[in-house]
Formats: C-alpha cells, sequence, structure tokens
C-alpha cells in the first residue's frame, strides 16, 4: 500500500543523507578510519553550528568470547578448573595444555588475590573454590608475605612441546 512505499522512501532518503553526511565528514578530515573501527575526532570541519568535540566508535562485539569452553559442559569446565587450580596451588607447577594454562591462570592468580586480602570473606571465598582445606589455610599464610610487593601476575606460563597423539601445545604453569 501507499503507506509501505511511503515508509520505504523515507528509509532510503534516511539512509542516503547518512551516507552524504559520512562523505562530507571523511572529505573534510574529520574521519579517520580503522580497520574494525570508525571513530569520529571532531566535528568543528562541519561547521560553526557543530563545533563540539564527539566521540562515537563502531566495533565488533565479542559474542561469547569471555572463556575458552574447553570442549566441555559448563559443569565438567568449572569442575576441572577447580581441580587444576588446587593443584597448582598445592605443587606450585603444574603440566597441561597451553589453553587450559592460560583458563587457570586467571582462577589461580584470583585465590592469590584473595588470600593478600587475608579476610573472613576472602577465605571463605577460596575454601568455596579450592577442594583443600588445609591447603587453603596455607595459601592464606603465606600469601600476604610472598606476594606483598607484587601487584598481580602471580603466575608464569611456558610453552612445551606438542603431546604425542593429538599434537597438542603443552604448557607449565607455575606460581612465581
Amino acid at each position: 500500500g501507499p503507506a509501505t512505499t511511503r515508509a520505504k522512501i523515507v528509509a532510503v532518503i534516511t539512509m542516503l543523507a547518512r551516507a552524504v553526511l559520512l562523505l562530507a565528514l571523511a572529505a573534510t578530515g574529520a574521519l579517520a578510519y580503522t580497520p574494525l573501527r570508525v571513530v569520529s575526532l571532531t566535528r568543528a570541519a562541519v561547521g560553526p553550528a557543530t563545533s563540539r568535540v564527539a566521540t562515537s566508535s563502531i566495533e565488533m562485539m565479542r559474542h561469547g568470547l569471555r572463556e575458552a569452553r574447553l570442549g566441555r559442559p559448563a559443569d565438567q569446565r568449572k569442575a576441572l578448573l577447580r581441580a587444576l587450580t588446587t593443584e597448582c596451588i598445592r605443587h606450585g607447577a603444574i603440566t597441561t595444555t597451553l589453553t587450559k594454562c592460560k583458563e587457570v591462570r586467571k582462577t589461580v592468580d584470583h585465590m592469590v588475590t584473595l588470600a593478600k586480602n587475608g579476610s573472613l570473606h576472602a577465605r571463605r571465598q577460596a575454601l568455596g573454590y579450592v577442594y583443600d582445606k588445609q591447603l587453603v589455610h596455607a595459601l592464606f599464610e603465606g600469601a600476604a608475605d610472598r606476594y606483598a610487593e607484587r601487584e598481580g601476575g602471580y603466575t608464569r606460563i611456558t610453552r612445551g612441546d606438542f603431546r604425542r597423539g593429538d599434537n597438542t601445545q603443552m604448557g607449565t604453569i607455575e606460581l612465581v
């Protein structure tokens, strides 16, 4: 009908107006183009009515890339990370795949941060995550002295050889 035709015409005109504005801004040097981002540096080149500095950016979104899935369901992945964290704190270093090392680094560093805090709430949070109660008490006793000057980065990951069988990159994570 005429209403949908009118809406299509308005949409096309709006799209063309935006394209003309972008071309005008690009021609005056008010836009800087980078591979994944369009950043408006200033609007002063457009005219005196729009002399404010304005910034806007368009970036790609990271949907679902917060943590590695490790090829496991969520409950198995959580249990695996808890076990690896416990063993890394117990032995000081463990050898596993590089991807697991990178994931376990976050939790080990967090447990050391909780131990440096030393409060009752932090201790209970650590007890809820680490499997061994005596290990948590030992961590809380020694972490404040051991990592007093360090503001993070309590672990070191070193790359190892490739595993025989599936050729997966191995790594060692150790407490610094």
